[in-house]
């Protein structure tokens, strides 16, 4: 019976046969399914127990309840009645979603629908929505057979990033040319991480160095430490460039946080930002050696960024959202032109809803091209290479003009400029073109 189910499948099963044993029962109930679904449970599965609140101790406590235990121990549990009709249900589901496998999730199905138990009262001790699960978990089987990589494949950061425009940034400037300044003073002829921070700290009026020093970074301290490292090989690993690898990397990423928090320069802020997350060099060494909080750092130092935030950085959270919702770890172009709907408030919103695009539409149009996931929606999302790209324009286009941050008008005629992208798919299939759009932008900008 079991060949054909996945790996992740049979060991629900097994596990409902211990969970049998420990629980002293004679069979292996419909109940103790139940049980080993939630303790296997991963992905968008784990999120829709999470969502009612059912964890391995709440969910083995209620079942306790209804289940009737034996004195003697029995070595070779069988399975109820219930239980291999959950499972001959499990085979027909299977085949009715044209699945060759039977799947955890088919197995989920089957379990929540079974009347011949206590499941539904256990369900309904918990709120569960059994109507969105079904939804949810129909969806995804039936998408399973197909290809789930995204169409817009992922690469390095580094790649689309323009090293040239970190220098670019008025507010950065200050900061690289007392970093530069020190290099004969230290005998340095690359610039590190070192350097940098420590011209991050000089800064004393600075609303961000307030905030470092409240973390327990101060110059002084830093400075200590500084000159207690008599090696920067952590800086060069073997390779020889006008900055020191961990150096360069840390910039790029300083600029990709940039565009991502819809900045379009560089602050010192984004850069403290990429020591802390990257966790490379010598300046992230000394940090690390003031035992101090990272991640309230961390959030001390978005929060007056957060206040300011421009519609692009709102729009980007909601393509991540979004992502999340279809059980996906990546944002692609269709991520931003759902996030530009959702945000709903800026000039590209409202040309895309004259021509007649809303979310709803949209988000069909999105899941029938890429399909639902099942990716553990707590891992960091990132980016496909195509939507990297459509950032770097957009930003390029803001950069242009003098603008002090990226607009959502920005990012879609980016993407825009992209006619291979899933986004522009999804327009197209709502009968929208670029030219409309592009149209459109100029006559509510030429208005405003």
């Amino acid at each position: 019976m079991f060949e054909r189910f996945t790996e992740k499948a049979v060991n629900v099963v097994y596990e409902a046969q211990n969970f049998a044993k420990e629980m002293k029962s004679a069979e292996v109930f419909p109940e103790h399914l139940l049980l080993a679904l939630v303790c296997s449970a991963k992905g968008v599965s784990l999120k829709i127990f999470r969502m009612f609140g059912m964890s391995d101790e709440n969910v083995c406590l209620t079942t306790a309840e209804y289940l009737p235990q034996t004195k003697n121990a029995v070595l070779n549990i069988p399975f109820s009645n219930a239980v291999k009709d959950i499972l001959k249900k499990t085979l027909d589901l299977a085949s009715k979603s044209e699945n060759s496998n039977i799947l955890f999730e088919h197995l989920f199905l089957s379990v929540i629908n079974d009347k011949n138990s206590n499941i539904q009262n256990i369900l309904n001790k918990f709120n569960f929505d059994k109507i969105y699960a079904e939804d949810l978990l129909t969806k995804l089987v039936q998408k399973k057979i197909k290809k789930l990589e995204h169409p817009e494949t992922e690469d390095d950061v580094s790649k689309n990033n323009n090293p040239e425009a970190i220098y670019d940034g008025v507010a950065l400037a200050d900061v690289l040319d007392r970093a530069v300044s020190k290099l004969s003073a230290y005998g340095y002829e690359i610039l590190g991480t070192e350097q940098i921070l420590e011209s991050v700290l000089e800064s004393e009026e600075s609303p961000l160095t307030e905030i470092i020093k409240s973390n327990g970074i101060t110059h002084d301290a830093f400075e200590k430490q500084l000159k207690t490292i008599s090696s920067r090989r952590s800086e060069f690993e073997d390779k020889k460039i006008v900055f020191t690898p961990n150096a360069f990397y840390v910039m790029n990423m300083a600029l990709q946080i940039a565009k991502e928090m819809g900045s379009s320069e560089v602050m010192p802020e984004h850069v403290v930002l990429s020591i802390l997350k990257t966790k490379k060099g010598l300046a992230y060494k000394i940090v690390k050696s003031l035992n101090i909080n990272e991640n309230k750092l961390i959030d001390e130092i978005m929060k007056p960024i957060e206040k300011q935030m421009s519609e692009t950085n709102s729009i980007l959270k909601l393509a991540k959202e979004e992502a999340r919702r279809i059980g996906r770890n990546v944002v692609g172009t269709e991520m931003f032109l759902l996030g530009i709907l959702g945000e709903g408030a800026s000039v590209a919103a409202e040309v895309l809803n004259n021509l007649e695009v809303n979310m709803k539409d949209a988000r069909v149009e999105v899941e029938n091209l890429i399909g639902y996931g099942n990716e553990y929606f707590d891992k960091e999302i990132s980016f496909t290479k195509r939507a990297k790209q459509v950032l770097e324009n957009a930003w390029l286009r803001a950069k242009k003009v003098g603008k002090q941050k990226i607009e959502a008008t920005d990012l879609l005629l980016a993407i825009i400029d992209e006619p291979g992208s899933v986004a522009m798919k999804v327009l197209t299939n709502l009968g929208v073109d670029a030219v409309e759009i592009k149209v459109g932008i100029n006559e509510k900008t030429i208005n405003m």
